[in-house]
């Protein structure tokens, strides 16, 4: 494997704006192509828009999604991709011949689609469909997965992922910024983001403390670090329908180190040089090779009847 460059990005998008979306991941994918970037990766729904998609019903949610790959937003991200020489990692509705819905990421170059996964664990939307296998994929040499959002809060999925043979494993995420049972969650107001720019220092206040990247500390390091990949964490900043996001995309080395971090408030990419030796430098691989599957495997395997709880949506329908 050699060193290859690769990119996360940030932006605010439109929910529902197609056109507009895919015009800002040209124009950021422009930038981090001539910055020396031979990859980038946007966010979870960056093409279509996330939060919004909890008030659509299953025809508006047929509307907005798309097959893959013959959709016109993935003709589109291929033809930026063929254009800037540059693959492109991005996220959109899905809709099958059946019109099954999923959520998807997709990985394309200027060949066409090189990878698609469906989220796992989908909860934005009641008609989406769940996603029933990991994704691992070639490219420019590296093994690489996907995992989407809280996909990576179920922490065998990471593993899982690794023992494919993931070296590096894409994290396209909405997140953070919401109510949760944890100390410090919340929203943040939105009024601080329209006043980002007389008052910085109280919007980083809150999008760095304990409702935003203070706690994606406390899991997102120890991903990289348990599993020694490379963890490329990607996530929107500015409104998502009524919600405010706070970015801080970034990319992790096996070590559990931030390498490459947007710290703009505001669209913004960071560029990390990842590089083969860490893989098997880092304490991560070290553990893995001294599992004991016989010790646990019954344990990690007996059966468990999936539950899963999402506090900020509870909130919001109590609300209504």
């Amino acid at each position: 494997m050699k060193p290859i460059k690769i990119a996360t990005a940030q932006f605010e998008h439109r929910s529902g704006d197609k056109k507009y979306n895919l015009s800002m991941i040209k124009n950021i994918a422009a930038a981090a192509k001539a910055d020396g970037a031979d990859v980038i990766a946007f966010h979870e729904c960056s093409v279509t828009g996330y939060t919004f998609a909890r008030h659509l019903d299953r025809q508006q949610m047929l509307d907005l999604a798309e097959p893959i790959p013959s959709g016109a937003s993935i003709t589109a991200l291929r033809e930026t991709a063929a254009e800037l020489d540059i693959v492109i990692l991005a996220g959109l509705f899905e809709k099958d011949e059946a019109d099954n819905l999923f959520k998807a990421y997709v990985c394309v170059d200027k060949n066409g689609l090189m990878a698609k996964y469906r989220k796992l664990h989908p909860f934005i939307n009641p008609y989406l469909s769940k996603g029933d296998r990991y994704v691992v994929f070639e490219l420019l040499g590296w093994k690489c997965g996907i995992l989407i959002c809280y996909d990576n809060n179920v922490i065998e999925n990471v593993r899982a992922t690794t023992l494919l043979g993931a070296d590096i494993i894409f994290m396209p995420h909405v997140t953070m910024c919401t109510p949760s049972t944890r100390p410090g969650a919340g929203f943040v107001d939105p009024a601080l983001w329209e006043n980002r720019d007389a008052d910085p220092t109280s919007l980083r206040q809150e999008f760095d403390g304990l409702k935003g990247r203070a706690w994606l500390m406390k899991w997102l390091p120890a991903r990289a670090y348990d599993n020694a990949i490379y963890a490329v964490f990607s996530n929107p900043i500015g409104m998502d329908d009524d919600q405010l996001k706070n970015g801080c995309s970034m990319i992790l080395d096996p070590f559990g180190d931030i390498v490459a971090e947007c710290r703009k408030l505001d669209n913004d990419y960071a560029i990390a040089l990842i590089t083969p030796e860490k893989l098997r430098q880092a304490g991560g691989y070290r553990y893995r090779k001294a599992r004991n599957p016989a010790l646990y495997r019954d344990i990690i395997g007996q059966e468990n009847v999936p539950e899963q709880k999402v506090v900020w949506m509870d909130k919001k329908e109590e609300e209504r």
